[in-house]
């Protein structure tokens, strides 16, 4: 494969200088000299803007932006304007991609006939004060069919369903802008990269899906964007999810299901932190969970029983078909599989641990 696209890799930084140099390291061990790297400082206090402007003096393909702080979607737009290259990826500062990761990148989209969006599945770090635990596939690993192959989001709704993972692949930026496609301008991080996703993903007309990971993504930093966030901000954000579908015209049942798979997942992080005793927060919920159908919640199988009964409840669907609780069990048989394939027994035995508190 010879290597014709180019690539921008934004990276919005705020107060991350413990882990910056490892992530302009990393994304500078790439041979291609249709690189840019994009370092956005977004209002640092710290001494994350010395350490970008150092490695920019070493490597002329990096490019620092200093500006006032706005927050992460407002610099990531930043980056998507001000980019160069024919691809705009995302490295947040707190995670590192492995050697090579951006020249195979320019590869592969050069390879499948520059698709919009060539998505690929990650590793996620396990850290706990700051030192790195573990290592594991991510949740798309091993669970996409149509790997290598050019795809619309309809034939693999599955896409939308895990974490957003808006940093392992890379995005036409003429599609982008064509499809007038921003993350939210929100104070902090708040979690817009899930809307993010699904407006990309939709939108696309060719997307790429490979096995291969080569992002590192940081879990468990109680200063990262996994920390965990209020049950306000999963309602905000699964509606900005559905308001893409709605706007764009989604009406594909297995999109619209994968989405109701998400918010039902958030309810059941709602239920767990005890979120839906504040009567306000039940109030969102509930009008949340009106805007899926009776059908859709009633089909979702890979989700515990008693989340999905809870769920219809909310909605005020009194009469509905109990929860299938043979294709749960069947469901979590695959779940087993999945993690003891993908990422061995200490794995699965994580995930049965945590299966077993819900």
């Amino acid at each position: 494969m010879s290597s014709k696209a180019s690539i921008t890799v934004v990276v919005p930084t705020y107060n991350t200088q413990r882990f910056l140099d490892q992530a302009l390291t990393s994304a500078q061990q790439n041979s291609s000299s249709n690189l840019e790297i994009l370092v956005i400082n977004d209002g640092s206090t710290d001494g994350s803007l010395s350490i970008m402007r150092q490695h920019a003096r070493l490597d002329d393909r990096v490019r620092v932006i200093d500006k006032p702080n706005e927050g992460y979607g407002a610099t990531v737009n930043l980056g998507i304007e001000e980019a160069h290259g024919d691809y705009v990826a995302i490295l947040e500062p707190d995670d590192y991609v492995v050697a090579g990761a951006y020249d195979w990148l320019c590869e592969a989209a050069a390879h499948y006939g520059m698709p919009e969006v060539l998505k690929t599945s990650y590793w996620r770090v396990m850290s706990h004060n700051g030192a790195d635990a573990s290592v594991s596939h991510g949740y798309l690993s091993g669970r996409i069919a149509s790997v290598g192959k050019r795809i619309c989001l309809a034939e693999e709704p599955q896409l939308i369903q895990y974490h957003p993972s808006v940093w392992a692949g890379i995005y036409s930026r003429e599609f982008l802008l064509r499809e007038n496609i921003r993350m939210l301008e929100v104070p902090g991080a708040g979690w817009v990269d899930n809307p993010f996703c699904v407006e990309t993903l939709v939108a696309a007309k060719s997307i790429v899906f490979l096995d291969e990971a080569f992002y590192c993504y940081r879990e468990d930093l109680a200063s990262g964007s996994s920390a965990s966030a209020s049950a306000q901000l999963m309602i905000d954000r699964w509606n900005d999810r559905q308001n893409v579908l709605d706007t764009r015209g989604v009406l594909d049942s297995g999109i619209r299901q994968a989405n109701a798979v998400v918010a039902t997942r958030f309810l059941g992080q709602m239920i767990s932190n005890g979120a839906l005793d504040n009567p306000t927060i039940r109030c969102n919920v509930a009008a949340m969970l009106r805007r899926i159908d009776r059908g859709t919640l009633e089909s979702i199988t890979c989700v515990s029983p008693s989340i999905v009964s809870t769920a219809l409840e909310l909605a005020g669907y009194c009469e509905y078909s109990a929860p299938r609780k043979t294709a749960y069990a069947v469901h979590l048989i695959n779940e087993a599989e999945w993690a003891l394939r993908a990422n061995g027994p200490s794995f699965l035995l994580h995930n049965l641990s945590l299966a077993a508190k819900r």
